[in-house]
């Protein structure tokens, strides 16, 4: 049995390229005692993996030149030699990187039930994006009932959960997305009190219209210019969380921090970073959570999904063209 694989090949800078990574066939190893063989059907598409590819100190190791890229997956078990947990046919969530089968022994992989929601949903709302949103905005954020809450990347994977969540909640929500169609998904489909079209619209003055005395959180995605227009106009005792900083991944120079950072100190406000791997030990809390409102009918999802492992670059560009609609997905199997 082969197995396709996106094999690392150099390091990118700036943006990375189709060179960036060579598609290769390898042989499917025997298993070993307590080892399973999952055919991974959907790889989850992230910023973060933009990251991972630097050599550099981060929240986890780089992935190395000559390892498959690492990236979430979800598949279904076809082979299982002894395993004390799994079995065949279970279908498991986890870091099976992009390629066609994943051989593991199950550390850091957990079943789901696509009785209760399809595949891709599991590397979405119910997955890394929705845990970040969950405890980003409850625990980092720590919103509460009448907060005037503004998520940048709204429409995204993260985003477009934690204003759901935050409506859940009680709270005044405003998003920033690229576009008048994303905008018009966050207020019409999601709920959103209001949205600024970052693309179109003059983003300092889309928040002094939507939040005129301020906002008591805001959930960073992007950073740069729309970090420093929310960082001026802050409440006393804001909270910013930092999740990411997608507009400035592919710099090829230094990355632009704020230049209004002493609003932190004017208003007293707190900037805390955001790593979804601390919360591990309570995903199925918040996924348990989060499924409960979404049968409620609470919290939707939404999925852009693309064929081909072949395609692997074209769909990762997408992240950062924003050419895409909610969470994205490759399928690959």
């Amino acid at each position: 049995m082969t197995n396709k694989q996106q094999i690392l090949a150099h390091r990118p800078v700036g943006m990375p390229t189709a060179e960036t990574w060579t598609l290769t066939e390898t042989e499917v190893p025997e298993l070993k005692d307590g080892e399973v063989l999952i055919e991974n059907h959907y790889v989850s598409l992230d910023p973060a993996m933009r990251g991972w590819m630097n050599d550099a100190r981060s929240y986890i190791p780089p992935v190395q030149i000559g390892e498959v890229m690492r990236a979430g997956t979800i598949g279904k078990v076809v082979k299982v030699n002894n395993h004390p947990k799994f079995k065949e046919g279970d279908v498991l969530t986890g870091w099976g990187g992009v390629q066609e089968y994943s051989v593991t022994d199950g550390e850091n992989y957990y079943t789901v039930d696509t009785n209760l929601a399809p595949m891709p949903t599991y590397i979405g709302t119910l997955g890394m994006p929705g845990m970040t949103a969950y405890f980003g905005i409850l625990e980092v954020g720590k919103i509460k009932e009448g907060d005037v809450v503004v998520v940048s990347g709204a429409a995204g994977a993260v985003g477009s959960v934690v204003g759901q969540i935050a409506k859940i909640k009680g709270c005044t929500v405003i998003g920033i997305a690229g576009g008048p169609e994303k905008c018009a998904y966050l207020t019409d489909d999601l709920g959103f009190d209001g949205a600024i079209d970052y693309k179109n619209d003059d983003v300092a003055a889309g928040l002094k219209k939507h939040c005129p005395k301020g906002m008591d959180v805001y959930f960073d995605n992007v950073g740069g210019e729309i970090l420093d227009a929310c960082l001026a106009r802050l409440k006393l005792h804001a909270r910013i969380v930092i999740c990411g900083a997608i507009s400035q991944y592919n710099n090829k120079e230094n990355v632009q921090g704020p230049k209004n950072y002493l609003s932190l100190l004017v208003n007293r406000a707190t900037m805390q970073g955001m790593v979804v791997m601390d919360y591990a030990p309570k995903y199925r809390e918040a996924a348990m959570q989060m499924g409960m409102w979404m049968m409620e009918g609470k919290l939707k999802s939404r999925e852009d999904i693309y064929e081909g492992i072949e395609n692997f670059h074209e769909t990762f560009t997408r992240l950062f063209s924003g050419e895409k609609n909610g969470k994205l997905v490759l399928k690959i199997k």
